[in-house]
This record gives structure tokens, C-alpha cells and sequence, in this order.
């Protein structure tokens, strides 16, 4: 019997039905799918377990600095010790000048007054070890150096509180703050301590006492930096400095960048040299701050013969700095205003100033004032180009002019950041470091503020 061809056949393998393919690549899909969305996740957590390392950390070391160690004392104004004249009243037919170096001259006096053996005997009353004759400058290191200051000013300011006994605050040293807040490992030999025994036994007696107490440390608000006593250094001077810069950025660089956004975007004509000019900002944005320093020590400085450490010229080079941001996010608010807003003011018969200065421009004001403000608090951290202009002088005086010497608050961080006590300034540096912070996020939210304030929807 004949064999017909398909017998002949070798039986082929069954091939996978469509359905089975189609379930296949979609399972390897599903699976990449899965896969890219548990890296972003994972990028996601990481990076928030890093800021929420770093702000933790800063947290830790910087909300101890805003308590600082504090002496109450009752402190007698012995009119031994004070040994001075009546304070001098201007006698009549004496001249102004007279009058003024007699004045002079009690003050001299006053600030000449024996103020340590104050303090030690205010000490001695709850620590009588501290009353003996030699342990004077022993006793007078738990207080700060400069707290003799508050003394002689509280007489000047009232003879009369000679001879009677006042409760006074006085700041302690740091290396008590640090001995007390243990920032400083007490088992090291005496030999790397900050105190000797006797400061240190006194220490902790006060503090069990309620004598020492842990005080909110308003001077780092209220003082400017300081040398001679660091436990009373602040920040004042440094906020002061970058309040003016700000507000020069804010007069010079937000008024210029919106403008030249305007132009650019709304007004200039579409040739080589428009292009050329976006280029260059977009690539100011992207150059590095220090060079902003290196130009605003070569401009403002060599050539204009401003001075160094001026908040003048730290606002013109961080203004410079900010300039191309705040032009970027103009534009960027300006394009994101429907075209159909220019098209219908132009329709009605408006002119094309008009139809952007009274349609386009109050719809693009809130995306604007984001950028700007976003903008100042970006050039309110920047410390390189601060430094390039000499911003990091020591200087222990408030501004009271945009051409006075001043610092700021992140070379203010710099600077603490570096000093040689590190027990006692690395919390400082942190506390300085929120503060910063602080404005920065007080900025922001502004920002945010604003931008529901002044927002209209089309």
C-alpha cells in the first residue's frame, strides 16, 4: 500500500501559540518595568536618608549651642573695690569739652576697677574654696573674659548700685559650656583638660547648686564675633551684612534680570546677535561663583576703589552672580503664559507694550518672583566670592552703611568652622549653620506665598 507524503514527514515541534509569546514578553515588561521603578524608589530613599542624615547631624550638634552656660550670681558692688568719685555732672560755666574729658576720665577710672575680685568673691559665697587670695584669676576663668563689660556698664549706667548687692547673669567661659554639656571626654588626663581641678570641681558644684544654669544663649543674636571671649560671640554683625546684601541684590539684580527678560523674550528681535546674548547667559549661569569673586575684586575693587569687606560690593558680585538665574526663570514664567493672552489684548486693539506690561506680565509675576527669590537665597549661601573680597576680615562691629567693614553669615561659618576651640565652636558653627538655614527657608516659603498670592488662572 503507497505511502502518502505526510506520513513521510519527520514530525515538526509544536510551536508556542501567539498567546503564550504575548504573556512571555509581558511578564519581561512588567518585570522591567518593577525593576526601574524600585531603583527610582530606592534613589529616592537614599537621597532623603542623606539630607536626613546631614540635617539630623547639624540638628544634634547645633540646638545645644542656642543654651550656653550661665552664672547667677549676687553679686555685692563693694565701694572698696570700686574706689572711684561721684560720677561728674557739668558744672555751670564749665564748657562742653571740659565737661566731656572730666566724663572721660571717671570712665577711665571705672573701667580700671578691680571687676575680677568682684566676681570671685560673688563666686566665693556659694563656693568658698574660691575666696582664697590666689584663686582669683582661678575663679574669675569660669566667667567669660569680657562679661566684666556688663559690670562696669551696669555702674555707669547707675552709680547709685554701689554698695549693694544685685543679682547679675553672667556668661560662663566656653571651656566650662563645654566641660558642662560634655563635649569634652572627662577621663583625659588633666594635662588636655581645659580647666584645671578646681575650675572643674567648681563647675560641677555650681551646676548642681542651680547656680550654673543653662540659659538661652541670646548673645549669639545680640553680639558680634569675638577673639578675647568666644562664649560670647554672635552672629549679629554677620546677619546685618547679609540683610544689605540681599537688599542690594534684591534692588539690583531683580529689577535688571526682569527687564532684560522682558526684552528678550517679548521685544528683541530674532538675529545672531539675540542668540549670542542667550548663550552668554545661559553660560553665566553655569560659571563658577569664585569667579564672580576673581571679577568683583578686579571691578569694584581695583578699579572703582570701593573698600574691601564692604556689604556694597559683596551685593554688586553676588547681584552679578544672580543676574543670569533670575533672567532664566523669567523667560521661562513668560513662555508658560498662553499665547492666546497676547492674541486676544492684541485683537482688542492694544499695543504689544500694553498687551505684555497689563495681560502677559501679571500672569507671569508669580513664576517670576519664584525664580527671583529662589535666586537671592541661592546667592545668600555663597561664600567663595565673599572671600575673594575680603569678606573674611575679622571685623567686631555692626554695619551701619552698605560701605562699612561687615561679614556674613556663611563666612561667619567659615571662620567659626576654624577656630582652634573646636569643642565649644563646632556646635556654634552648627547654630550658625540653622540660622542660615532658617532664612533661607523663611525665603522660600515667601517665595511660595507670593506665588499663590499673585497667581491668576486662564
Amino acid at each position: 500500500m503507497a505511502t502518502t507524503t505526510t506520513d513521510a514527514l519527520p514530525a515538526m515541534p509544536q510551536s508556542k501559540s501567539n498567546r503564550e509569546l504575548v504573556a512571555s514578553k509581558l511578564g519581561k515588561r512588567h518585570r522591567s518595568e518593577t525593576m526601574f521603578k524600585s531603583m527610582g524608589l530606592g534613589a529616592i530613599l537614599i537621597g532623603i536618608s542623606l539630607v536626613g542624615i546631614l540635617f539630623g547631624s547639624i540638628l544634634y550638634k547645633g540646638i545645644p549651642a542656642f543654651w550656653q552656660a550661665t552664672l547667677h550670681l549676687n553679686l555685692t558692688f563693694d565701694p572698696e573695690i570700686i574706689d572711684i568719685d561721684p560720677r561728674p555732672t557739668q558744672q555751670p560755666g564749665q564748657s562742653a569739652a571740659d565737661f566731656h574729658d572730666e566724663l572721660l576720665s571717671w570712665q577711665r577710672a571705672l573701667r580700671r576697677a578691680k571687676w575680677d575680685s568682684l566676681i570671685q568673691a560673688a563666686i566665693a559665697k556659694d563656693v568658698p574654696a574660691a575666696g582664697a587670695p590666689d584663686m582669683r584669676r582661678t575663679a574669675f576663668g569660669l566667667v567669660a573674659s569680657n562679661e566684666r563689660v556688663k559690670l562696669w556698664e551696669m555702674v555707669e549706667k547707675d552709680p547709685g548700685i554701689i554698695g549693694q548687692t544685685v543679682p547679675v547673669a553672667l556668661v560662663a567661659s566656653e571651656n566650662v559650656d563645654v566641660w558642662l554639656k560634655g563635649n569634652i571626654d572627662r577621663d583625659l588626663p588633666q594635662r588636655f583638660q581645659q580647666l584645671s581641678e578646681e575650675q572643674q570641681k567648681w563647675s560641677d558644684e555650681l551646676y548642681k547648686d542651680g547656680v550654673i544654669r543653662m540659659d538661652f544663649a541670646s548673645s549669639l543674636f545680640t553680639n558680634v564675633d569675638s577673639r578675647s571671649s568666644g562664649a560670647t560671640a554672635g552672629l549679629l554683625g554677620a546677619i546685618v551684612g547679609s540683610v544689605m546684601m540681599m537688599l542690594i541684590v534684591m534692588v539690583v539684580a531683580v529689577p535688571v534680570g526682569v527687564m532684560a527678560a522682558i526684552y528678550l523674550e517679548e521685544f528683541a528681535p530674532k538675529n545672531r546677535v539675540t542668540d549670542l546674548i542667550e548663550v552668554n547667559i545661559n553660560n553665566l549661569a553655569a560659571v563658577p561663583s569664585i569667579v564672580f569673586g576673581l571679577l568683583g575684586a578686579a571691578v569694584f575693587i581695583n578699579f572703582f576703589g570701593l573698600p574691601l569687606s564692604a556689604p556694597l560690593v559683596g551685593g554688586l558680585v553676588l547681584s552679578l552672580m544672580t543676574l543670569p538665574t533670575v533672567i532664566i526663570a523669567s523667560r521661562a514664567a513668560l513662555r508658560a503664559v498662553p499665547p492666546s493672552i497676547r492674541q486676544a489684548a492684541l485683537g482688542i486693539g492694544a499695543s504689544p507694550t500694553q498687551a505684555m506690561f497689563h495681560h502677559t506680565l501679571p500672569l507671569a509675576v508669580p513664576g517670576m518672583l519664584t525664580g527671583a527669590i529662589i535666586g537671592v537665597a541661592q546667592a545668600l549661601g555663597e561664600t567663595a566670592p565673599l572671600l575673594l573680597i575680603g569678606m573674611n576680615a575679622f571685623v567686631a562691629s555692626v554695619p551701619s552703611t552698605p560701605l562699612d567693614q561687615s561679614s556674613a553669615l556663611p563666612v561667619q561659618i567659615y571662620l567659626w568652622q576654624g577656630n582652634e576651640n573646636r569643642n565649644f565652636f563646632e556646635s556654634r558653627t552648627s547654630a550658625a549653620i540653622l540660622v542660615l538655614l532658617g532664612v533661607m527657608i523663611t525665603l522660600n516659603a515667601f517665595a511660595i506665598f507670593m506665588r499663590h498670592r499673585f497667581e491668576r488662572r486662564w
